[in-house]
């Protein structure tokens, strides 16, 4: 029988992780950060990127904002030469933004603000879309590609209901195209009391963990949690609280998937190229498959991303971004980019059953 030999690793250390921070590149990838006045409110927008290139325009979910909803995808490695060819204008909701004040009801003429309620009014999900048109013309943005999570997947899809030419494509993730169920209503009405308060409770903590993650990410992803928990304790929360009351009121988008070439016509449906996005572990899967089933199939790409949660953009970087690539190569952006044929072919897999993405042929 050989003898085992006992060997002293000597030469190995072990290193902690570095711990997640949004403020890592912060520096590195905004360049410039504006507040745009708009008849709905100021709307705080960092921009990303040379404003020549073709503009890919954000808009964040419920309890995020550019920073902690996009910073971590927009600077992961494989993003970095696709953004190379793209302007993003990251789009922050009234109050939403990082050290946001506690937004206040303006003045009447004759200088009195209790005339006009002792809460500010906050624009409604349609007002919110029309603020983005504003903004659009603001920059001078011809054509854009949208790219919304949870409440800003619905507000972007709104806008290009209302203002189709103006959408060249749009990636959803977690949208919904309903009103606000009775479950959701009884917890968000809850969040908004406390938070109207100004208290950020244990309460609202867990629920908006769950509204980004999901349960299983939760007990499998404990650092990711972690920085999120602590993020949440710098959430203004009268600003918050505003921002859910909206998205709870939020109407029916109406749109139908009508299969009569008569009335597929003059039916309301998103027109545009979308690939609508969804974590299998999500807990929003009902609303975003509910949604899929209510859009034009030759004009909508489905992907389930597995050993996913509610954020993907977070979770899954490497998936997302190859799934993002390989529809902005079916648009005809990109064409260059080099991709392996097994990430294609896994790309076209996970659409079975959905219309399929074929990527063009790399230089």
């Amino acid at each position: 029988m050989e003898k085992r030999t006992e060997i002293e690793l000597t030469s190995i250390e072990s290193m902690d992780p570095k711990p997640r921070s949004f403020a890592n590149h912060a520096n590195a990838i905004l360049i410039q950060e504006e507040n745009i006045e708009t008849p709905y409110g100021n709307f705080h927008v960092a921009i990303q990127g040379d404003r020549s290139k073709q503009p890919i325009l954000t808009f964040h979910d419920i309890g995020l904002n550019h920073t902690t909803c996009f910073q971590g995808f927009f600077s992961y490695p494989d993003m970095q030469p696709i953004l190379r060819h793209f302007c993003v204008y990251h789009v922050n909701a009234p109050g939403q933004e990082e050290s946001s004040m506690t937004l206040k009801p303006e003045h009447d003429v004759l200088g009195n603000p209790d005339s006009l309620g002792s809460r500010f009014v906050y624009p409604t999900m349609d007002q919110l879309a029309e603020a983005i048109h504003h903004i659009v013309d603001h920059f001078g943005m011809k054509t854009f590609i949208g790219f919304g999570v949870g409440a800003g997947a619905n507000v972007l899809a709104r806008y290009e209901l209302c203002h189709h030419d103006r959408v060249d494509s749009l990636i959803l993730v977690n949208p919904t195209a309903g009103k606000s169920g009775w479950i959701e209503w009884g917890y968000q009405k809850m969040n908004s009391w406390y938070l109207f308060s100004g208290q950020l409770t244990s309460f609202t903590e867990e629920y908006l963990l769950w509204h980004w993650f999901g349960k299983k990410t939760r007990w499998t992803n404990h650092d990711l949690i972690h920085t999120y928990s602590e993020y949440i304790k710098t959430i203004n929360a009268q600003n918050l609280g505003l921002f859910i009351e909206t998205f709870l009121k939020r109407t029916d988008l109406g749109i139908v998937r009508e299969m009569d070439p008569m009335r597929k016509v003059s039916a309301r449906t998103i027109r545009c190229r979308s690939l609508i996005l969804v974590g299998d572990d999500s807990p929003h899967m009902d609303d975003v498959v509910e949604m899929n089933g209510r859009m034009l199939p030759e004009e909508t790409d489905f992907l389930k991303i597995a050993d996913c949660g509610g954020m993907p953009l977070e979770e899954q970087p490497g998936k997302t971004c190859e799934a993002f690539r390989l529809f902005l190569q079916g648009m005809g952006y990109v064409p260059s980019l080099v991709q392996s044929y097994s990430a294609a072919a896994e790309y076209n897999q996970l659409h079975a059953g959905d219309h399929q993405l074929t990527p063009p042929m790399t230089c």
